[in-house]
């Protein structure tokens, strides 16, 4: 008699399998291209409608462009309206300056051209979260971020197929100066990985220093003519741009550089309650970042980026996974397409304080309208807990695990005739199983997505390998990695330029209380 399902004794199934996974390497391509057609929430009317409001709110209230006097006249002579530093721009204004020079799509060089991404049409880039002070794994529990800390997340983006680009701040290394920790952040990202990254944008110096190292990796002709990093520009919501911002934004943007153009938004308090008011600021604040931007220099590559969520209306705080936000991003996402300007949106977004079911949740209902939105610049992908105040190192390998799920949904159905599998379904005929069959034998190996952090093993193996819950075990992931981590090679001439600029930077930088 047969021993039955689930009680199995002989060990190594699981095991067995990651280690077939381990040594193959695994084969995906720099980014997604979707090959399904993006979800959509509005028609035609509404999002005509949305796109009237946006323009009354341009035309009525008007967008602030705060301690930027040279913005306040690049946008005068351009035909906005000026009352101090509230700008008012004549409907319809806005949208034909981005549709003339805004280009749809863009190419961001990596320093490994086989790591270079197109941002735009039907693909998606994935980037991991940004902006954590904090960083929690199981071992000691949150704390404050460390260099160390930034420069091994940079590691496992790097080393993950399923992450396109190595992003930004991803936590904020509070062991080395405010004045100089641009350097050491942009440092790490070209250091350690050879992924395309983010620049800094906390000013406009710092924003200069990420073009100068750009400089120095690419050559200045190359930087002159390429985007090699994409930044971030968020709008002060509701409706204001800051000094701040806007001079980061001239530095990217006079040397063809990337901007995503963010309204923050935390429906509720940063814009209305409802959707369609939410979406109609959006659309509005995008339009009058990106016209400035392409006034002050045409043809500058930028996204029309949203970071929108909502808000306890018990407490105040902040709201992860909801409904509502998910039709937010939606709504932009055709709102975008529509502009002609590539989009960002989504990510993998908790509220949750650690890597839990909570976590779970909210990240997945935010991801997958990531994919079903069409979203071409994913930020925030993996690793962040709290609200973006924490990045952890189990979730950060948990969340790589979906995004590989991501690529295998993205590709849709094969129709080919491998695909079609009608040669299986003769050889097998009725009333037999596919396990032995020619196509089955020839397909196993890439037929479904492998998780490398999943347990499906009856509860006896799962309970003999140690009844291990998928924290522990992401636990156990991220080390390894982190073990088997080797640098991508970099030219020690270009890795000399650049400590010799940082060393150089540092000493103009010394006590000057540049925050």
């Amino acid at each position: 008699m047969s021993e039955a399902p689930g009680r199995r004794k002989s060990g190594g199934g699981r095991s067995a399998r990651q280690a077939l996974r381990a040594s193959e390497t695994i084969k995906v391509p720099a980014y997604i291209t979707r090959q399904m057609n993006p979800f959509e929430v509005l028609d035609e009317a509404g999002l005509e409608l949305i796109e009237r409001n946006a323009d009354t709110i341009l035309e009525e209230i008007g967008i602030d462009f705060r301690d930027e006097p040279e913005a306040l006249a690049i946008l005068k002579a351009a035909g906005a309206s000026v009352d101090g530093e509230r700008v008012r721009f004549p409907r319809g204004m806005c949208r034909q300056i981005i549709q003339a020079s805004a280009p749809s799509s863009y190419t961001q060089h990596a320093r490994n051209s086989d790591r270079n991404l197109e941002v735009g049409g039907k693909n998606t880039v994935f980037a991991p979260g940004y902006g954590s002070p904090f960083v929690r794994d199981l071992d000691n529990g949150r704390r404050y971020a460390t260099i160390q800390d930034f420069q091994n997340f940079v590691k496992l983006a790097y080393m993950s197929p399923y992450m396109h680009h190595s992003g930004g701040t991803i936590c904020e290394p509070v062991d080395v100066p405010v004045t100089t920790r641009h350097l050491d952040m942009i440092y790490s990202h070209i250091k350690y990985s050879d992924k395309a990254f983010m620049g800094s944008v906390t000013a406009p110096s710092r924003a200069q220093d990420t073009v100068d190292m750009a400089k120095i990796v690419f050559g200045e002709d190359f930087v002159k003519n390429n985007t090699v990093t994409t930044s971030l520009i968020n709008a002060n919501s509701p409706m204001t741009f800051d000094d701040t911002m806007l001079g980061a934004a001239k530095v990217y943007a006079e040397n063809n550089q990337a901007c995503v153009v963010t309204p923050f938004i935390l429906a509720g308090a940063m814009s209305p309650v409802t959707i369609a008011g939410t979406l109609a600021q959006i659309l509005a604040e995008v339009l009058a970042g990106i016209t400035f931007i392409q006034l002050y220099r045409p043809g500058t590559p930028c996204i029309f980026g949203t970071f929108a969520s909502s808000i306890s209306m018990q407490s105040g705080a902040p709201t992860f996974g909801t409904p509502e936000p998910a039709l937010v991003l939606y709504g932009a996402a055709q709102l975008a397409r529509r502009l002609g300007v590539p989009f960002r949106s989504g990510g993998s977004l908790p509220g949750s304080k650690v890597a839990d079911a909570q976590a779970a949740s909210e990240s997945a209902n935010t991801l997958m309208p990531t994919i079903l939105a069409g979203v071409n610049f994913a930020l925030h992908s993996a690793g962040w807990l709290e609200a973006g105040l924490s990045m952890g190192y189990e979730k950060f390998v948990m969340d790589l695990d979906q995004l590989g799920m991501a690529h295998t949904f993205c590709k849709g159905i094969d129709l080919s005739e491998n695909g079609q599998a009608l040669d299986a379904l003769r050889e097998v005929g009725p009333g037999n199983h596919f396990l032995g069959c020619a196509h089955t034998q020839a397909n196993f190996k890439e037929a479904f997505y492998m998780s490398n952090l999943a347990d499906n093993n009856s509860f006896e193996q799962w309970e003999e390998d140690g009844s291990k819950d998928i924290q522990v075990r992401a636990n156990a992931l991220w080390k390894k990695m982190l073990n088997e981590y080797e640098a991508p090679p970099l030219d020690q001439g270009i890795d000399d330029g650049l400590k010799d600029f940082m060393a150089t930077r540092r000493e103009q930088l010394a006590g000057t209380g540049d925050f």
